[in-house]
């Protein structure tokens, strides 16, 4: 509609947020301009994350800190989990599954590599686990990260892969399968 510009600008401003499409940005934007409250709201928040969100200087992780609060954290593992984006961080803590140190690796370039052995050294990294989602970039990945780190005298490790709790196998894809039998582990008695 022609007289309502502004809100069609919020409506395209949604749509490019990822897994957001018209619908979905049509409901958000009606609703914000039926609630001022809610929009209100939305606006201050979206303002401090733009104000205080910013990269730690360390691992890439966000932090409201120059260095964020697990790479302060002296008592953590001595393993390093290598991951594509700070949202692996967060959903890695949440699950409560692992304790160490993170490093996002976002490109592999020099400066990020020395960055890395840095970390390794300044923590006394024992252990890298590449937590990265099962592709052929991945394993190349993870296979020259191996190759430049290996003179640190260090293990290297990767996620798991395989077979998803709750799906057939009618739904999986071969490569899938096959590293899940090819990873099997051994059940105690």
């Amino acid at each position: 509609m022609k007289d309502l510009n502004s809100l069609n600008n919020l409506i395209e401003a949604f749509e490019e947020l990822p897994s957001l499409g018209k619908k979905s940005a049509t409901r958000l934007a009606l609703s914000l301009a039926k609630d001022k409250f809610k929009a209100l709201k939305l606006i201050n928040a979206i303002e401090e994350v733009i104000t205080n969100i910013k990269e730690c200087e360390i691992c890439g992780n966000f932090s409201e800190h120059e260095i964020c609060n697990i790479c302060d954290n002296p008592n953590r593992d001595k393993t390093l989990a290598i991951v594509e984006s700070p949202k692996d961080i967060m959903i890695i803590e949440e699950s409560g599954s692992y304790f160490g140190y993170y490093f996002v690796l976002s490109h592999l370039d020099d400066e990020n590599i020395q960055k890395i052995r840095n970390l390794i050294k300044e923590k006394n990294i024992k252990e890298i686990i590449f937590a990265f989602p099962p592709s052929v970039e991945s394993e190349a990945r993870c296979l020259f990260l191996e190759d430049k780190l290996k003179d640190l005298n260090i293990e290297f490790s990767q996620i798991a892969q395989g077979v998803p709790t709750g799906v057939h196998f009618e739904n999986i894809d071969v490569n899938s399968l096959a590293k899940a039998i090819k990873l099997r582990f051994k059940m105690n008695s």
